[in-house]
């Protein structure tokens, strides 16, 4: 059984998207499934653009993970026993692709392949999305009141994940007539999306589209909290990513004086912070559009109880590829590496440089015990 799963905060750009890829299989089925209040699941299967089954099924506990667990899956595993080879899955708006792949790997009783992992998502709206400060509930996308993530939270976590990322006209488009496609807006958003997703296939109504190419393990590799991934190469354009690493522990007070100025109209800030007040534990640091957090991860390799660099094994789902590639005979992996995504003329790299190359400690305060900082810089912080 094959099996392709969409993800999408539009259903307009998901349904499209769904129909385009239940096209790639001579025997495919697609699936769609939306929560509605009321913990109420809409089920529609579709086979060669027509409908054929339509169910509705309160759930007793209703929220994404459940909609997941309780009917997608299950679906999945009825449509394959039926026969068909490749299933198409389009998620409730605000599902996770990688959510639904745990729990498709954990709930299926056959064996399955993922062909790919796709994000449908119109380009013009990009930028709001990332910028916007309501949350997925407040903006309507789910049902669920809970639901305090940002869309730009959700957008950057399907980057992560998806091996592709079909751009289409959303809802809104549809609904004001407004014929987006290689407009401003659009070659800016997708523009944006290069920097974002650089792994990615970015697959427009007229390109082709490669199936079978998704990797669990590269998917895992690139969500590490901490994981930095920037585009190969830098060209001119609307935006850049720049790219810093400081090899010496960071002066907490300092840091967090200079967080707020590394931050500012910065639309994706991620990466691994060494700070002196907790120098043996590795720091995740991410911000996106308005928001912004700190988090521990755990220890460094280094401080790990052998202390010792482990070879690195890239089939290893979640392996710390990073740790490895760049270790330093003195440090080992410890040091921040920081990534700063935004406007080209909001990102001057010389600027960032300097100001986080101030955050280190001098030759003075390195010869300090570690002990001596008491202003640790709260995990939570948020701007």
């Amino acid at each position: 059984m094959h099996l392709t799963v969409v993800s999408s905060l539009d259903s307009q750009c998901r349904e499209a998207a769904a129909d385009r890829l239940g096209r790639t299989h001579a025997n495919s089925v697609v699936v769609l499934h939306d929560l509605l209040d009321g913990s109420l699941v809409l089920r529609r299967v579709y086979r060669g653009g027509r409908l054929f089954e339509r169910e509705t099924t309160v759930l007793e506990h209703g929220c994404l993970s459940c909609t997941v667990r309780l009917d997608v899956v299950p679906t999945a595993e009825r449509l394959a026993a039926c026969g068909f080879d490749h299933v198409v899955l389009g998620l409730p708006p605000g599902v996770a692709a990688g959510m639904a792949v745990a729990e498709l790997r954990r709930g299926l009783s056959r064996p399955a392949i993922i062909d790919n992992a796709v994000l449908a998502l119109d380009p013009a709206d990009l930028d709001d999305h990332i910028w916007d400060r309501h949350t997925l509930f407040e903006s309507g996308f789910t049902s669920m009141p809970q639901d305090d993530r940002t869309s730009g939270e959700f957008l950057i976590g399907e980057f992560g994940q998806v091996d592709t990322v079909m751009v289409i006209p959303g809802l809104g488009a549809e609904l004001t007539g407004d014929h987006r496609d290689g407009s401003a807006a659009w070659t800016t958003g997708v523009e944006l999306l290069g920097e974002l997703a650089p792994h990615a296939a970015i697959v427009g109504a007229a390109d082709l589209f490669r199936s079978g190419c998704f990797d669990d393990a590269e998917a895992a590799a690139r969500n590490r909290p901490g994981v930095v991934r920037v585009p190969v190469s830098e060209t001119a354009g609307a935006f850049r990513t720049v790219l810093h690493k400081a090899g010496r522990p960071l002066h907490p007070g300092r840091f967090r004086d200079a967080l707020p100025q590394l931050a500012v109209a910065t639309h994706w800030m991620r990466g691994r912070l060494w700070i002196a007040s907790a120098p043996s534990i590795r720091i995740a640091v991410q911000g996106i559009g308005p928001r912004v957090w700190l988090e521990s991860t755990g220890k460094w390799l280094a401080d790990s109880p052998d202390g010792t660099r482990r070879p690195a094994n890239t089939g290893v789902t979640g392996v710390d590829v990073d740790s490895f590639l760049d270790w330093h005979p003195s440090h080992g992996d410890r040091g921040t590496v920081l990534a700063l995504t935004g406007r080209s003329e909001d990102m001057d790299g010389q600027e960032i440089r300097q100001l986080l190359d101030a955050c280190q400690l001098t030759e003075e305060e390195m010869d300090l015990d570690y002990g001596v900082w008491d202003d640790p810089l709260e995990l939570s912080d948020a701007l």
